[in-house]
């Protein structure tokens, strides 16, 4: 076997190796799904690229067979420049500091019985830095009480957050939502029952701020971002499942 396949080879294990990793962690999600699919299919047409290109090149002979090819060539760079533009504005949506302090908000995430699970106790610990720093800043921490959760993810979070040293009479709850959709539009209403501007810091992921930019913007909501640490193994899985929430959010809505 030629060297340059034992070298694509390996890379290629690699990258289906970070895609199958969260499945062990119990997340299985469109992210980590096409990762797999894709890593297969690139492992397949390098051990069998004989074949491959012999069938590509037998199906061109065909005028049905040309069209295709390059209709299936013309949707691969079409997603291809569509996940690297979504990329870009992830990175960008990212590092959205906001100049002023303004109201936080914590996006939900999974509660393990009472306590916040690790990608929920990352966005708090930001959160709690956060409010530390900005002492006459409010908070409000949404989420509402979803399978294998004992209390809300609101109450989860205001529990922490208090524990952590943040007085409670700062810390609002909107404990309805199911999603982030629901997160954003319960809290507008939150900071209208309290008189509070609708600028806003969402604190969340990376991965997860521009589609909440989006979100915030169709109610109205002016929104800055604090993202927290997200574990290196699970960003590849949940960057890919956001490309997917991008397009939903963009298109389907």
């Amino acid at each position: 076997m030629p060297f340059y396949k034992i070298i694509l080879i390996v890379l290629e294990l690699m990258l289906l190796a970070v895609f199958v990793i969260p499945v062990f962690l119990e997340i299985v999600n469109a992210g980590n799904i096409a990762g797999i699919l894709v890593s297969v299919i690139l492992l397949l047409a390098t051990f069998f690229w004989d074949r491959f290109y012999g069938f590509i090149q037998n199906i061109c002979t065909y005028t049905g067979g040309k069209i295709i090819t390059v209709f299936a060539a013309f949707v691969i760079c079409l997603g291809t420049g569509f996940a690297a533009f979504l990329s870009v504005k992830m990175i960008n949506a990212a590092n959205n500091a906001p100049e002023e302090p303004v109201t936080a908000v914590v996006l939900g995430c999974h509660v393990k019985g009472t306590k916040p699970s690790l990608m929920l106790t990352r966005r708090l610990e930001a959160a709690c830095e956060y409010l530390k720093e900005n002492p006459d800043v409010k908070c409000v921490v949404t989420g509402g009480q979803g399978t294998g959760e004992d209390i809300t993810e609101a109450e989860a979070m205001k529990q922490y957050l208090m524990e952590k040293g943040i007085e409670g009479e700062r810390i609002l709850k909107e404990d309805r939502s199911v999603n982030t959709d629901e997160n954003l539009a319960f809290t507008k209403t939150v900071l209208e029952q309290n008189g509070l501007s609708n600028d806003i810091v969402v604190i969340t992921d990376g991965f997860h701020q521009y589609r909440a930019s989006l979100i915030a913007e169709k109610q109205g909501l002016e929104s800055y971002s604090i993202s927290c640490e997200t574990r290196t193994d699970l960003v590849p899985t949940y960057w890919v499942r956001e490309w997917f929430a991008l397009a939903k959010e963009m298109f389907l809505k």
